[in-house]
Parts: C-alpha cells; structure tokens; sequence
C-alpha cells in the first residue's frame, strides 16, 4: 500500500539512525517458540562486547523472568542473525560475527518449547 505525505516536500528523518548511538548500536533479540515475550527485546551493545559478555549480562535481564530460562543449555542453542543461521562464537566480538546496528538475534533452544511446551 502506498503512502502519500500531506505536504510535497516532506523529508522524513529516521531518529535512531546509526549516527545518534556513537560506538553502540542496537541489537534486538528474539526467543522462538516463548511467546511469553511477544517481540524482540531491544539492547543498547558494543561492537567489542563478546558474545559470552551478551549471554551472562543482558540476556538474564531480558528472558530470565521466563522459568526456562534456568534450563537453557548454551552450547546447544541455535542462533540466527539477521535471517541467516550462525555459529556463534562464545569469545568472538559481535562485530567480529556480523552485528550491525539493529540486527535481530533470534535463539530457539531445543527441549525448551516455552512454559510446559506450549510455546508461551
């Protein structure tokens, strides 16, 4: 569906362009199949952050309020950045690993299918 700007000389400006976080950027993150979060949260990162540092600092404050949290077995979740499944590695940068600002991280945790199974 197409959009028709009001006025002609409408110049729309996107406020969280890359250029108003200095050296951080925005990264979303998705648990599949745990729709007790209905979206990605969204994290303020460094490009130098590890993903170690991502796993034992933000992610227990975004997901750990779901009670599989505490049975997540980190060596066996599947990532995917950006739509494309990845390999993560634990003392890898994230820059190193292809984040930029506003990727989607998504994680599916085999055997953790949400609360008693049911995806929520």
């Amino acid at each position: 569906m197409a959009v028709t700007a009001i006025t002609p000389d409408y110049q729309g400006y996107a406020r969280d362009q890359r250029s108003h976080y200095g050296d951080s950027m925005l990264l979303y993150i998705g648990w599949d199949e745990h729709l007790l979060f209905c979206s990605a949260k969204a994290f303020l990162v460094q490009a130098d952050m590890t993903v170690s540092q991502l796993i034992q600092q933000l992610m227990p404050a975004g997901f750990a309020q779901h009670p599989d949290f505490e049975q997540i077995e980190w060596s066996k979740v599947q990532w995917n950045l950006n739509g494309q499944a990845v390999d993560l590695k634990p003392d890898g940068t994230l820059g190193e690993q292809g984040f930029d600002h506003k990727s989607l991280l998504r994680f599916k945790t085999p055997g953790l299918n949400g609360y008693k199974g049911t995806g929520v």
